[in-house]
């Protein structure tokens, strides 16, 4: 749960319940699926070629468009985890009262030091696992008395009746920011790179399919948790979830001090899973795009160029929280400029994926292909659509 389910999601989910109440589910279903699908290709990827992301996007882009790519990519990547970081300074900020700008300084720290300390398999296994907290979030959505009829009939499309054209782009703005938040590519980054850490094999082509399925799917019951939550307890009093403390005063209403707690913690370990997932994602993509040794498995003076890569994204994500922009606006627009880029890092995952010269008896199947390209068509859609979207509702405020 911890790094899948961030800051981004986490407000995007409150206020699509509580602008939209259940009209917006059937997108968590879709950026549900579409993640799997291109999770699923990555991770088979690297488990049958051992190759990641951003060394099948060189191959197959070509060096120009690959480098393009990379710098969006990382970019976004910066964006994300400066989101985090700052994320993580609000929720100790709520539980502490210390100044935010202290508290972003030892937030870096805390993540230099976690980085450098622990395995790969123990980031994974603290952090993801301990964001499992994030449960609370569910629990809180089904006790505030959902109606699963109207639910049910939320996971259909549909465009809810607006007074307004206005009001038709800030849905259409929701749609794609949502299944944005979703599909983000620093997961699959992180994900493919991941298999290569844990020396996938062909022999874990099932595994990575079990992984990818249970895991994003528990990540987007999540999301659909949230929504709840902003349907039921931000709804009626017309609150706009847009920060930390906010959507941990829907837990506290229903569970008191622990229920504020629980949440607390939930989002520390899910926003700080996202911060180390985003700034090894960036390192990984920049090793890989240029030919450096890299991973968590080597030895720091065996990687120092990928080691040093993911210092410096942390540290410009924290010059740019101590800047004293708002969090939310930096998720905004990592999450508006994440789908812009999702084209570009999902076509070649496909391409490879399909191929059987590459892949051998372990390429894409008719339903894989379908989806991929099915996938393909809307992602670039909501591209296309995004920009547009965000300059049109001034980022979802009408």
């Amino acid at each position: 749960m911890g790094g899948f389910v961030e800051i981004g999601e986490l407000t995007f989910a409150l206020n699509a319940g509580a602008k939209y109440r259940y009209s917006l589910l059937w997108v968590v279903v879709l950026g549900t699926i579409g993640i799997i699908v291109f999770g699923e290709m990555a991770g088979r990827i690297a488990a049958v070629k051992g190759q990641p992301v951003f060394n099948l996007i060189r191959e197959r882009a070509g060096f120009g468009a690959g480098l393009v790519t990379l710098i969006a990519a990382n970019v976004v990547n910066l964006l994300t985890c400066a989101a985090e970081i700052g994320g993580v300074a609000l929720v100790w900020q709520l539980l502490s009262g210390f100044p935010y700008r202290g508290l972003i300084l030892i937030a870096l720290l805390f993540f230099l030091l976690t980085v450098w300390f622990f395995s790969f398999q123990a980031i994974e296994r603290v952090f993801g696992l301990l964001g499992l907290l994030m449960v609370i979030f569910i629990i809180t959505g089904i006790a505030s008395g959902p109606d699963w009829t109207q639910a049910a009939n939320g996971f259909i499309p549909n465009v809810p009746a607006l007074t307004s054209r206005q009001e038709y782009f800030v849905y259409f703005y929701f749609v794609v920011a949502l299944m944005s938040s979703i599909m983000l590519p620093y997961e699959t980054y992180f994900y493919a790179s991941g298999g290569i850490e844990d020396a996938w094999n062909p022999a874990d082509i099932k595994l990575n399919r079990i992984i990818v399925i249970i895991g994003f799917t528990l990540g987007s019951v999540l999301a659909v948790g949230l929504i709840f939550v902003g349907a039921h307890v931000f709804m009626p009093r017309q609150i706009e979830a847009q920060l930390p403390g906010t959507a941990a005063l829907a837990t506290a209403s229903v569970f008191g001090r622990w229920g504020l707690l629980i949440a607390a913690a939930g989002m520390f370990f899910a926003f700080a899973g996202a911060a180390i997932e985003t700034a090894l994602s960036g390192a990984y993509n920049m090793a890989q795009f240029c030919g450096w040794p890299w991973g968590k498995y080597r030895p720091p003076r065996k990687a120092a160029r990928f080691n040093f890569s993911w210092m410096i994204i942390f540290v410009l994500a924290a010059l740019i929280m101590l800047t004293g922009v708002d969090p939310v606006s930096i998720v905004e627009y990592s999450i508006i400029f994440s789908v812009i880029i999702l084209p570009f890092t999902y076509f070649p995952v496909m391409l490879i994926a399909g191929d059987p010269t590459v892949m051998g008896p372990h390429a894409n199947g008719t339903v894989a292909k379908v989806l991929g390209w099915f996938y393909l068509v809307v992602i670039t859609l909501a591209a296309l659509l995004a920009l547009p979207l965000l300059i049109i509702t001034h980022g979802g405020q009408g």
